[in-house]
């Protein structure tokens, strides 16, 4: 199962907290996300035989493990299936970075997962969106559209996102995919 993070509505559409979103509808490439169970939308596709569920929780943000954790037991999915999608701060603009485990980085959608979850062991792709210059800021920017600039830039930044996706999924096995570094993996993600 792969989870987007973002907020439901259009008036968060195209704001930086719905990069998780935006990452999952371009590698979801068209499909629609018509079905509506665990409080959100997602979609079944088939990639190499195998059944990959495109989840979207509709729960806002700070509660998305509720919608992860009621998929994730429907459809009986192991945590190391599991791969999120979701903004992060603490890297620059346009920078991608997948880890395999880890705390929260004080993402609220994540720690909701994980408090969901009861642990941190499920793989993440992240995607900067910068700091803004104080932390009272923090959360115009994080609900503020992207800018112009911003703007351009990011189908290249979806496409990094899209490639960190893929070596994810490429990992022979479940197990693979979280420890990059077991024999007969491929290279570390970056």
């Amino acid at each position: 199962m792969i989870a987007g993070l973002g907020n439901p509505g259009p008036e968060y559409a195209l704001t930086r907290h719905n990069i998780g979103f935006l990452l999952l509808d371009k590698f979801a490439a068209g499909q629609k996300f018509s079905k509506k169970k665990f409080s959100a939308l997602y979609t079944e596709i088939t990639r190499g035989g195998e059944k990959i569920i495109l989840l979207k929780p509709q729960t806002f943000m700070n509660s998305s493990g509720e919608a992860v954790r009621a998929a994730l037991d429907f459809y009986k999915i192991s945590t190391s299936d599991l791969l999120v999608l979701s903004d992060d701060l603490d890297q620059d603009f346009g920078a991608t970075r997948f880890r395999a485990r880890g705390s929260s980085g004080g993402h609220n959608g994540l720690k909701s997962i994980i408090a969901c979850l009861g642990h941190e062991n499920f793989a993440r792709v992240k995607l900067g969106i910068s700091k803004p210059p104080r932390q009272e800021q923090v959360l115009e920017h994080v609900l503020g559209q992207f800018t112009a600039a911003e703007q351009e830039q990011l189908p290249a930044i979806l496409d990094k996102g899209l490639e960190l996706i893929n070596k994810w999924l490429a990992q022979p096995t479940a197990g693979d995919r979280n420890n990059p570094s077991a024999a007969n993996a491929a290279p570390p993600l970056k």
